[in-house]
This record gives C-alpha cells, structure tokens and sequence, in this order.
C-alpha cells in the first residue's frame, strides 16, 4: 500500500534503443533491401525497414511506420541496413 502512495516525480520515460539484431540478419535484410531497389526502381517512396524472418532469412521491405510481425520475424530498420558494416 506503501509503494502505490509514493510520487514518481522522479520516473523518467526508457529512451528507445534500437534492439539488438543478429549480423547475419542485418547482413540478410541488406541484400534483401538492395535486391528489392535494383528490381524495383519505379518504386517512389522511402522504406523504414525490412521484416525478416529468424528462421528462414526470407523478408519482405516494410513501407509502414509500425509493423505487425509474425513470432518468428523481427523488424531491421533502414537506419541499421544502411550503417552497418560488412
């Protein structure tokens, strides 16, 4: 009953990282997304990143801000694919 009487005058919202992705997801997501560009380049609009499968390393280039995910896939931002290094 104590806890729930205290102020969290002091509580500060968790600053959004960006989640921990394998190298070879990111190395898959990558030539995914690079792929998709060279077959696609009629293609107007800035993507935000690929869904990619844990499992299978099979994805699919996200144009929406928030993704719905299957259990098995996680999200690799565009931020990610274009900064990493081979």
């Amino acid at each position: 009953m104590y806890a729930l009487k205290q102020e969290q005058t002091n509580f500060a919202p968790p600053k959004r990282h960006l989640p921990l992705v394998d190298p070879t997801l990111i190395r898959a997501a990558s030539q995914i997304y690079y792929t998709y560009c060279e077959v696609h380049p009629e293609i107007q609009g800035r993507a935000t990143g690929v869904a990619i499968s844990r499992v299978t390393y099979r994805g699919k280039v996200i144009f929406t801000g928030c993704p719905v995910l299957l259990p098995q896939e996680c999200f690799v931002p565009l931020s990610q694919i274009e900064s990493y290094v081979y």
